[in-house]
C-alpha cells in the first residue's frame, strides 16, 4: 500500500504540477500578449519626428551680462529695438518687454507677440522657460532653454527649443537668429 500510495501522490503532485505549469503557460501567454497589445499602443503614441532647434553661439561678453540681457526688460527692451521683427514692421507698438526675474514669473516680449514663465533661473548659466507665440492655439506652449557657458571674457550659448507645434521649425529657427541672437550680439558688442 505504501508503493502504491508513493505512485498516487507522485501521480497527483505530477498531475499538480502540469496543471500549475499549464496555467503559468497561459497566463503567461496572456500577459506575453497583453504586453506586445500595450507596447503597440505606447508605439502609436510615441512622436518619432518631432522637430526641436538646437544653435551653438558664442557672444562677445561674460555670462552675467549675457543672462542680464536675456532676464532683464529694460536691456531686452533694446534688444527687440535692433531685431528682425521691429525692423520689418511685425512689431508695431505694444507694450514694452516685460521680464519677470523671478522663478515662476512670467514674460512678455516683442509688443506682447511672445509670452511665457521662467521655470529656472540659475544667474550666469541657465534660463529654462515655456515659451509661446501669439499665433499659436489657446494652451500651446514649448520649452525654451539657454545655457551659457564661460569661454575666456566671451560667452558660449547652447540654446534648444523643443514641444513647439509641427511645422513651424524653420520659421521659428529664422525668428530665433533675427529676433533674438543677431541683434543681442550687437547689443552686447
Amino acid at each position: 500500500m505504501t508503493s502504491e500510495s508513493n505512485l498516487i501522490i507522485q501521480g497527483n503532485s505530477s498531475g499538480r504540477r502540469q496543471m500549475i505549469v499549464g496555467a503559468a503557460v497561459a497566463f503567461g501567454s496572456l500577459a506575453v500578449g497583453s504586453i506586445k497589445s500595450f507596447a503597440r499602443a505606447a508605439a502609436d503614441e510615441i512622436s518619432h519626428n518631432a522637430e526641436s532647434i538646437h544653435i551653438e553661439l558664442v557672444l562677445k561678453a561674460s555670462r552675467n551680462r549675457v543672462y542680464d540681457a536675456l532676464t532683464d526688460a529694460k536691456q531686452f527692451e533694446k534688444v527687440v529695438q535692433l531685431s528682425a521683427a521691429v525692423k520689418t514692421g511685425m512689431v508695431t507698438g505694444g507694450p514694452p518687454a516685460q521680464i519677470s526675474g523671478e522663478l515662476g514669473g512670467g514674460f512678455s516680449l516683442f509688443g506682447g507677440y511672445v509670452t511665457g514663465r521662467q521655470i529656472e533661473l540659475v544667474p550666469g548659466q541657465r534660463i529654462v522657460q515655456v515659451w509661446r507665440a501669439g499665433s499659436w492655439a489657446p494652451g500651446e506652449y514649448s520649452l525654451a532653454k539657454f545655457v551659457l557657458i564661460e569661454q575666456g571674457s566671451d560667452t558660449k550659448v547652447i540654446f534648444d527649443h523643443t514641444g513647439f507645434p509641427g511645422d513651424q521649425a524653420q520659421h521659428l529657427l529664422d525668428g530665433w537668429h533675427g529676433n533674438y541672437f543677431e541683434p543681442l550680439a550687437k547689443f552686447l558688442a
